[in-house]
């Protein structure tokens, strides 16, 4: 039998990395295609909103860069509010191999949600906003948040997947992003040797 290739083995590190870390995780169509919850940063308008961010890994991953994109939507100058594409440089243009996903999910994203870049905007009604009217911009955020990216917002959708390290009495408006190992439930720490598992295998167990 032929060994894995070194970006397959790559892709299965990681993803086990962001499983052991309690991302919830829910693998699509193989393990280079998932979603994973993100939760809104502390402190900021975006804080007690989730979001489901689909993540594609390319053949050349690492070195080539995850393809990723909100699902539900979210007000914000830099993320395409229809689309969910991201406007991050440090995944569109300088991303380097020594990155992986719990990079993304535990700095990139929450600092960018923090930090917007109002001067190279996707969205640039909430750049323009966040520039000249900030009230209103916080406000718009926060009206989103509470259509389209709330627990209730995202039950249907959810129940449609197979999540590993989600919690279901999870309080919606709890936000776990900073201190997520500590705050979530453990219940899904016995992920098994993973490492030993096909990717057909990972699939399975989740």
């Amino acid at each position: 039998m032929a060994s894995p290739s070194p970006g397959s083995r790559r892709i299965k590190t990681d993803l086990m990395k962001l499983i052991e870390s309690k991302h919830p995780v829910a693998i699509l169509r193989g393990t280079n295609e998932f979603i994973v919850k993100m939760y809104g940063p502390k402190d900021t308008a975006y804080e007690g909103g989730q979001w489901n961010v689909r993540v594609e890994l390319p053949e050349r991953y690492p070195y080539k860069s995850p393809s990723i994109g909100f699902q539900n939507k979210i007000f914000h100058p830099n993320i395409d509010e229809p689309s969910g594409s991201v406007c991050l440089d440090v995944i569109n243009q300088t991303w380097t191999p020594l990155y992986d996903i719990v990079n993304i999910f535990e700095q990139f994203i929450p600092q960018l949600l923090t930090y917007p870049n109002p001067q190279d905007p996707l969205n640039s009604e909430a750049a323009n906003m966040y520039l000249h009217d900030s009230d209103n911009y916080h406000k718009r955020v926060r009206d989103s948040v509470q259509r389209y990216a709330t627990k209730k917002c995202l039950a249907e959708k959810d129940a449609q997947f197979s999540w590993c390290n989600l919690d279901e009495s999870e309080d919606e408006e709890e936000p776990q992003n900073d201190n997520q190992n500590e705050t979530r439930s453990a219940q899904n720490s016995d992920d098994g040797n993973l490492s030993e598992m096909s990717d057909a295998e990972l699939e399975m167990e989740f």
